[in-house]
Formats: C-alpha cells, structure tokens, sequence
C-alpha cells in the first residue's frame, strides 16, 4: 500500500478528509480528533476498515451499530429501537442505572459471603453490570478494608475475599434480604420498558392470526370473531363445552403479537427486591451471536430476552397470587402472576372453578381492566402503581352471565363461544392427528366410528376427540404388537373406553 493510501486511512481515523493541513504526521491528528458521525467513502478493498469505522462511530454515539435511536437517554430509560424492537442498553454509571454505591455493594459482599472468593469480573457477571462499574467499587472496598486481595486474574483484575469486617457487614445485609443475583432494575425503566413493549401498540392483521393458529383447525366464522377481540388488547370470554380447544385457542393468541419481549430479572422499589423473571412462566429466548466488537456489549444484562409469555392459572389461583409475596426467610418479593404477564397473554382457565370466589376476583381486578395500571402493597405498607399490560382470556365451560354481572360485563367486551365442530371438521380434525400419531388415515373407518358411535346414539362432536381416540387405539395396538391401522374393531374398543363414564 502507498504511503499516500496510509496517509489517508490514518486520516479516516482522525475523522479527517484524507489530508494534514497542520503536518506529515499522520498520528497528529488521530490523537486530536473525535471521529465523525459517518465515516469517510474509500475506494474498493477497504470494505473491513469501513466496518470497523463504523462500529467505533456507534460505540462513540452510545448505540448498537445501525440503530442510533436505541441509545440510552440522560435519566437512563431505555427506550425501543422500533415498535418491535425494544433493547435495554448498558448503562454508563451507576446513577444512570438507578443504583446507588451501597446497594451495589450489598450486593457484592453478600456473594462473596457465600461464594468464598471471585474475581471482579465474575462478580460483574453476578450482578449484571458492566465490570467497569464494578471494579471501580471494588477498589473503594479495597480501601474501606471490607475486601482484599487473594490472588491476581488476568486483563488486569484481582481475586477479592472479603475481610473479618466485610464478612460482618454482609452478615448484616442478609438479616434484611439474602437476594444477591442481578442488581435491580427501577421501577421507572420498568414502566417505560412496558410502555414500550404494550400490546397496545400491537394490531395484529388477519395474516398474521391465520399464521398464529396456522397449526389449529379453526373455522373461518372464529377467526373473525377472535381478530378484534385480539386487536384490541384488553380482554374477553372464551366459553363453550370443554373439549372444544378454549384452552388451545388461548394459547396460541399470543402469537398474533411480536415475539418476544425483555423483562428484567428483578426491580427494585423503596429498597425492596420485586422478582419478576421465572423459568416457570417464562422462556428464555437464545440471544443473537453478533461477530466483531459488540457482540452484545451494549445490552443490559440486567434484563432477559423472553418468548412474549401466555401464562395459564386454573383452579389453583387465589387471591395470594394477585398481590405481591413476601418470602420472610429471605426478604424477596415475588411478582404476581398478572405483573409477570405484562405485555403478554394470561389466561384463567376453568374461570368460576378456582379456590376464590369470582366476585373476589372480579371486585380484585375490575378497576386494573378499566384504567389498564395495577397497585401494589410492598412490605413497608407503601402502595406503588404498575401497569396492567397484557390480553386477559377467561376460558369457562359456563354461561359468563351465569357467572359475573353486567357491570364487570361490560369491561370484558368480547364474549366469544367457541363451538363443536362440523362433522367435516371432525372428520378432517382425524385426517391430521392421524399421521402426527403413526397411522394412515382411512375415511371409511372413520365413517364407521361417525356413523355408529355419534350419530346413532345422538353424541356431540368435540374438537379433542381425534386426538384422545387416536391415542386410545395407539396404546391398544402398541399393546397388543401389532400394526397401527385405524380399524372398525379398534375404534369400538377406543370408544368403549374413552366414554365408559360419559
């Protein structure tokens, strides 16, 4: 490469045009200039330099390359990329991230109580901030004589173990809460995050519902009844004779909307730890492998990547599942069910079946379904506000006028009853659970089960009925080691079964 082609590279990384009025130095002016927004056009072979001048401009502008308007705002907000594409960016100080110094540090002195010994970057990989951050307390600690020094890591980073007098204090610090995993997330970055995520924002169109139940058999008639009560966010009955799919239906409504969604691992509110992330609602989604320098450094690791959650509660739910839970023994709140199902779908299966009556429930939420935000009781007694973003479906095998009045009615727009299907629709219901189960579909055998064992004795057809019969005759043939063939003979034996009690 010619010394005038050097020239002009060095130039480009100065944020110069390729010249130095000032000298022929060509180091001057890349230590006196910032680069520039966008970098310098080169000619052909300098392809990777513009890469790399490219994700330097972004690290110097504070966002992801190619996505300047997910930066972090002063306050430390995070705010979405797109209405899609939300992304929580590190934050730069403490402050911005809403921590203080002291609660950082409980954090820290409550692990190494336990762990025994950590290097600072493992400690930041602990709590989940940057480790900048981190060493930067963890030298103040040093001084405060609450750690010390076991052993040198590498990239310029120390084994810490905590002193006589940091083993007290963290003693202290887990009387009140034993919580030492990721350090919270505020209660404003928490909100805005939902604003950004909200269903509201979300109007799914009837490609994309067709595509959600793309592998549910679902009359045209039901989707167009589903379509506005999904658009609209807010709530609706499903209801009709169990066994029709209710349940499934719910399910799959979530899918209309994006895909996925972060959460944080946990909040912080008036110094009380909210837990919100849990492996039992929620599905950790693989994050995306970025090559080169930014491989995920400008993500805030304090927050997780999840599948858009559904969330089911049957008979189960009480009212201890709608407010916060305080664990005693360890100072952790855990966030109720319609907190965790923010910007998703939850669902109250069997509604009027569950261990509280329904007026407890419908008294407990009618105010959260009108204004769309929920109040909660921490353990100081404090009320805090927190969104009430998320599609609530109330599956029921009961008339919903038999069981809630007009009032509540009223804020549940879409009663949608969800009916047998066809006897076409049963009939091809077999003709696709057949081969997903091992079995050539045979019309005429199927006619057979249809003619003697529903019309004949006046039976309704139910949507789960192929499913279960199919498997009744599986077992069967399974058992008896033979092939699976959809036959007459063992589809009298799959319903002498199956409707023994019915």
């Amino acid at each position: 490469m010619s010394e005038t082609s050097n020239a002009s590279i060095l130039a480009q990384l100065a944020g110069g045009s390729g010249t130095q009025d000032g000298g022929d130095d060509p180091w001057a002016g890349l230590t006196a200039t910032c680069p520039e927004e966008g970098p310098t056009t080169t000619g052909s072979g300098d392809e990777k330099l513009q890469g790399l001048l490219q994700r330097i401009n972004s690290i110097v502008a504070g966002s992801p390359p190619g996505d300047a308007s997910a930066r972090a705002p002063a306050n430390g907000t995070p705010v979405p990329a797109d209405p899609d594409g939300f992304v929580p960016i590190e934050p730069r100080s403490l402050r911005e991230a809403g921590l203080t110094d002291s609660g950082v540090e409980a954090l820290l002195v409550k692990y190494l109580l336990s762990r025994g010994d950590a290097s600072g970057r493992d400690l930041a990989d602990q709590v989940k901030l940057p480790f900048v951050l981190v060493d930067e307390l963890l030298r103040q600690l040093k001084r405060d004589q609450l750690v010390a020094y076991k052993d040198a890591a590498s990239l310029n980073d120390y084994v810490y173990v905590l002193t006589e007098f940091g083993r007290e204090r963290a003693r202290r610090y887990s009387l009140t809460c034993s919580y030492f995993g990721a350090a919270p997330v505020s209660l404003k970055d928490y909100v805005a995050s939902v604003a950004a995520q909200s269903l509201q924002q979300q109007h799914p169109t009837e490609a994309q519902l067709k595509q959600a139940f793309a592998d549910l058999l679902i009359n045209q008639r039901m989707l167009e009844r589903l379509g506005p009560a999904v658009n609209s966010g807010r709530g609706m009955f499903l209801y009709g004779f169990p066994g029709n799919g209710k349940t499934s239906i719910a399910e799959r409504v979530t899918r209309a909307f994006g895909q996925t969604i972060w959460i944080p691992r946990a909040i912080g509110v008036e110094g009380e730890i909210i837990r919100i992330y849990d492996p039992n609602h929620h599905e950790v989604m693989e994050e995306e492998q970025n090559d080169g320098l930014l491989n995920k450094s400008m993500v805030d690791r304090r927050w997780i990547r999840v599948r858009r959650p559904t969330i089911i509660v049957g008979g189960e739910l009480t009212m201890d599942n709608l407010e916060l839970c305080l664990n005693r023994d360890t100072g952790i709140s855990e966030a109720p069910v319609q907190m965790k199902s923010n910007c998703g779908t939850l669902v109250i299966d069997d509604f009027g079946r569950q261990r509280m009556t329904t007026d407890e429930l419908l008294n407990r939420w009618i105010v959260p379904l009108e204004k769309r935000f929920d109040f909660l009781n921490l353990a100081s007694g404090k009320k805090v506000q927190v969104p009430f973003d998320q599609l609530v479906i109330f599956s029921t095998n009961l008339e919903p006028r038999d069981l809630v009045d007009g009032a509540f009615l009223r804020r549940i727009p879409y009663k949608i009853e969800v009916m047998d299907p066809s006897e076409d629709e049963f009939r091809e219901l077999f003709r696709i659970m057949s081969p997903k189960l091992g079995f050539t579909f045979c019309g005429e055998s199927v006619q057979y089960l249809i003619d003697t064992h529903y019309k004949a004795v006046n039976r309704p057809f139910r949507c789960c009925q192929p499913r279960d019969l199919l498997l009744q005759v599986r077992n069967y043939c399974l058992y008896k080691n033979i092939p699976l063939e959809l036959t007459p003979a063992n589809f009298d034996f799959a319903v002498e079964n199956y409707f023994a009690a019915v």
